[in-house]
C-alpha cells in the first residue's frame, strides 16, 4: 500500500495539516509516538476560540478524535527513519510505510544528554548520522550513546561497518521494546554514568563518573527517540541550528518533504503550529496531485 501522505507527528501541527489531507480525500497516516510537549500544558488561555482556559492534554485529545472522526489513520509507533527513492519509506520500529509526500512535525526535542566536552569533540569522534559517518569507523572501536529502540537501531546500522560496537546508557535502564529485542546480543553494554569525553585533537576516551576510563574511537549520540534533526542529518535536509529550514509553503529542500510546527524553528505557540500544518496540508495535497 502507499498512503498519499504520511505525517510524522501527532501534535498540533500534524494533526492540523491531517485535517487538510483527509478532507481532500488523500490518503492519510498519522505517526506518533510518546506525548506532545503540549500534554504539558496545564492551563492555556491565548488561543482563539477558547473564551475559558483549556489544557494542552485536551487540545490534543480532541485534535486527534476530529482527525479520526474525518477517516484518518493514526498509527501509535516510533520513527527511525525516512528513505526517499521514487516514494517516501518511513521506518518505524514495527514495520515500513511508503507515500508520495511526507510531513515532519515532531516537534524540538528539549536538551539532550550532557556530558563535559561532547560539544568540543562534535565532528571529531561525536556524531549523530551512523547513516553519514559510519563509513569513517570501519573495523574501529565505536559506542553509541542510549538506551531506547533508536540507540540499539543506530548500533545495528554500525554493524555494517565494525562488529567493535558498545553501547553507553550513561547510568539508565535500557527501554527496548520486543520489536527490537532480537538485536540486544549482537552488542556490549556499559550502563556507567559518563562524566565527560576526553582527546587531543579528537575524541580519545570515554570518562566515566567512577573515575574509570575507556578508550573509544567515535560515539554517536542515540539517546533519545530520532528528531527532526536526526531525519534531517541522515536526509540533507536544510537546517538552521537545531530547526529544519522550509519556504512559505512549509517545504524543504527535498521534494515532497514538508516541515512544520516547532521543529521549523519558530515561535513555540499552538496557534503557530496550527497554522503551519494548515499550511503543509494544502501544500501537500497540491504536490500530491501533481504527482498522479
Amino acid at each position: 500500500m502507499i498512503y498519499d501522505a504520511i505525517i510524522i507527528g501527532k501534535g498540533p501541527a500534524g494533526l492540523s495539516a491531517a485535517l487538510y489531507t483527509i478532507r481532500s480525500n488523500m490518503k492519510t497516516l498519522v505517526i506518533g509516538m510518546g506525548t506532545s510537549s503540549l500534554a504539558k500544558a496545564g492551563r492555556i488561555e491565548n488561543y482563539y476560540g477558547f473564551s475559558r482556559p483549556v489544557t494542552g492534554k485536551y487540545l490534543l485529545e480532541e485534535g486527534e478524535a476530529q482527525v479520526k472522526n474525518i477517516g484518518g489513520e493514526i498509527l501509535y509507533e516510533e520513527v527511525v527513519g525516512i528513505e526517499k527513492g521514487d516514494d517516501f519509506i518511513v521506518k518505524t520500529t514495527k514495520d515500513s510505510y511508503r507515500a508520495i509526500s511526507v510531513l515532519i512535525a515532531t516537534g524540538q526535542k528539549p536538551a539532550g544528554v550532557k556530558i563535559r566536552d561532547l560539544k568540543k569533540f562534535e565532528g571529531k569522534g561525536v556524531g549523530y548520522c551512523t547513516t553519514c559517518d559510519g563509513f569513517f569507523y570501519r573495523g574501529k572501536n565505536v559506542g553509541v550513546l542510549g538506551f531506547k529502540d533508536f540507540a540499539l537501531l543506530e548500533a545495528n546500522e554500525l554493524a555494517n561497518f565494525t562488529d567493535k560496537i558498545t553501547i553507553f546508557t550513561n547510568g539508565e535502564s535500557p527501554q527496548f521494546s520486543q520489536d527490537v529485542e532480537h538485536l540486544i546480543p549482537k552488542f556490549n553494554f556499559i550502563d556507567k554514568k559518563i562524566q565527560a569525553f576526553e582527546g587531543n585533537e579528537t575524541l580519545e576516551r570515554i570518562v566515566f563518573e567512577d573515575g574509570n576510563k575507556q578508550s573509544i574511537d567515535g560515539i554517536f549520540i542515540a539517546y533519545d527517540s530520532a528528531s527532526a534533526i536526526n531525519f534531517a542529518l541522515k536526509m540533507g535536509i536544510l537546517t538552521q541550528g537545531q530547526a529544519i529550514m522550509t519556504n512559505n509553503r512549509q517545504e524543504t529542500n527535498i521534494e515532497g518533504l514538508f516541515a512544520a510546527g516547532d521543529c521549523t524553528g519558530v515561535f513555540k505557540q499552538v496557534s503557530v503550529a496550527v497554522g503551519q500544518g494548515a499550511i503543509a496540508g494544502k501544500h501537500m495535497v497540491e504536490y500530491i496531485r501533481s504527482k498522479k
